[in-house]
C-alpha cells in the first residue's frame, strides 16, 4: 500500500484523524498507548471507498453483510478495558469485520488470533493486515460462538458481535491468571461487560450500555 493511501488526505488526513482522538480523550478515554494506536491505524482502508471520508467520524458504519466497523469511542473503550490489567501476549477477538479492531490490537499485544463466521468479510480482512505488514495478526474463517480452543488459554479475549448471555466456552479459554474478556451481552438491552478469571473464579463488571450486532452462529461463505 502506498505510503500516501496510508496517509491520507482531506477528510483522512492526520489534521482529521487528531480530531478524532481528540474527541476520544474528552469523553473520556485515558490511556495514551491506545490513543496513539488509533491515531496511526488508517481508518480510511477498512471501509468502502465511498464511506472512507467519514471514517473519522465517531460513528459505526457500514462493511456489508448486515455488519458494521465499530463507533472508534467504542473500539478504544474496549481496547482501554482488555488492556487495564498491563500487557497481553496472546488475544482471542471474536468477529474480525473489517480488521479494523484487529489492526488496533495487532500495535498492543504480541499475538492476535482473529475469527470471523463470514467469508468475504474474513477475505477482505486478511488482505487488509497483510498490506498493513500486521504479521502478529491470525485469521481463521469458523463459528467465533466456539472461540479458537486449539489455542487456549488467552490472556484477553475481545467479542465484537452480542451473544444472549456470556458463553461458557469462551470463559473456559481464558487464562487462570486475571484473564479478561471484554463482551457485549444481551438482545434489545445490551451491556458491555469485563469478566476478570482468577482460578475457578469470574468477576464481572458492567463498563456501559452498548448496541451491537447480535453473535450468530454457522460460517458463511
Amino acid at each position: 500500500m502506498r505510503d500516501a493511501e496510508l496517509k491520507g488526505i482531506g477528510m483522512t488526513s492526520p489534521r482529521t484523524r487528531n480530531r478524532l482522538i481528540n474527541r476520544l480523550a474528552e469523553q473520556g478515554i485515558v490511556a495514551t498507548d491506545v490513543l496513539d494506536v488509533m491515531r496511526e491505524v488508517p481508518r480510511h482502508i477498512f471501509v468502502d471507498e465511498a464511506l472512507a471520508q467519514r471514517a473519522y467520524e465517531d460513528t459505526a458504519l457500514p462493511i456489508g453483510h448486515n455488519q458494521t466497523i465499530s463507533q472508534p469511542y467504542i473500539v478504544a473503550r474496549m481496547t482501554e478495558a482488555l488492556m487495564a490489567g498491563g500487557a497481553l501476549n496472546k488475544v482471542l477477538e471474536v468477529g474480525t469485520g473489517s480488521g479494523y479492531q484487529t489492526a488496533v490490537l495487532a500495535h498492543l499485544v504480541k499475538q492476535v488470533y482473529s475469527v470471523e463466521r463470514i467469508q468475504p468479510l474474513h477475505v477482505k480482512a486478511r488482505s487488509r493486515l497483510r498490506r498493513l505488514s500486521l504479521l502478529n495478526a491470525h485469521l481463521k474463517l469458523s463459528d467465533g460462538t466456539m472461540g479458537w480452543p486449539g489455542l487456549a488459554p488467552f490472556d484477553g479475549i475481545m467479542v465484537t458481535a452480542a451473544p444472549g448471555k456470556v458463553p461458557v466456552e469462551l470463559l473456559e479459554q481464558l487464562s487462570e491468571d486475571g484473564g479478561r474478556l471484554v463482551i457485549p451481552v444481551g438482545d434489545f438491552h445490551q451491556e458491555l461487560l469485563l469478566v476478570v478469571r482468577h482460578g475457578q473464579e469470574f468477576h464481572q463488571e458492567v463498563l456501559e450500555l452498548v448496541r451491537f450486532v447480535p453473535m450468530l452462529s454457522g460460517v458463511i461463505r
